[in-house]
């Protein structure tokens, strides 16, 4: 049976080295998806700019394939890899026809996460965080959450508070990008 475990992370850099360790431990590209906002570290420079994904996210091209750009509504500009990334996309497309709007809440929900996780998930990935999940068998559950766990993955409980603090109450696919200053202003909140 599979199952899907997914975490953010407040750096790109350590949501990097997850997706490494995940490949180490023998998770394979079909397994793993990352999106992170394309604004959140200077490491993404360039993508847009065609400086080649290679060069511009620092060497993730070489851990996932399909790495690209594209845009979620609310978010902005992500550079993503991925099932969850291809789902997004999907749900993205239908939406701009008139279909399903909840682009990343959508395609996280549909993979197993509970929709208010979803929805701090979507929200921190429009902070400047970066998402990985993974599927993965009951057998190797085990060895994917210790990965996924080792480098500081947000506490969702955690950042809902902190939120809410702030007046947030859902993640909402309306709302205007984060631009880089915003994201380091709510980065130093928290790092």
């Amino acid at each position: 049976m599979s199952t899907t475990l997914t975490r953010s992370y407040d750096r790109y850099a350590d949501a990097k080295t997850v997706v490494s360790d995940l490949k180490g431990a023998g998770f394979t590209d079909d397994d793993i998806s990352l999106v992170a906002n394309r604004e959140s570290d200077s490491v993404m420079d360039g993508v847009a700019t065609g400086a080649g994904l290679g060069a511009a996210a620092g060497g993730t091209v070489g851990l996932l394939t399909g790495l690209g750009l594209m845009a979620i509504p609310g978010v902005g500009p992500v550079v993503a890899a991925g099932w969850l990334a291809a789902t997004a996309a999907g749900a993205v497309a239908g939406a701009a026809a008139g279909g399903a709007t909840g682009g990343i809440i959508d395609a996280l929900v549909d993979n197993g996460v509970p929709k208010d996780q979803a929805h701090v998930y979507a929200e921190n990935v429009r902070r400047g965080g970066t998402l990985v999940s993974v599927r993965t068998s009951d057998a190797n559950r085990a060895t994917a959450t210790a990965i996924l766990d080792r480098y500081r993955p947000i506490d969702v409980a955690a950042r809902r508070t902190h939120y809410e603090g702030d007046g947030w109450k859902a993640f909402n696919p309306s709302a205007d990008a984060y631009t880089r200053d915003d994201m380091d202003r709510e980065r130093s909140r928290y790092l």
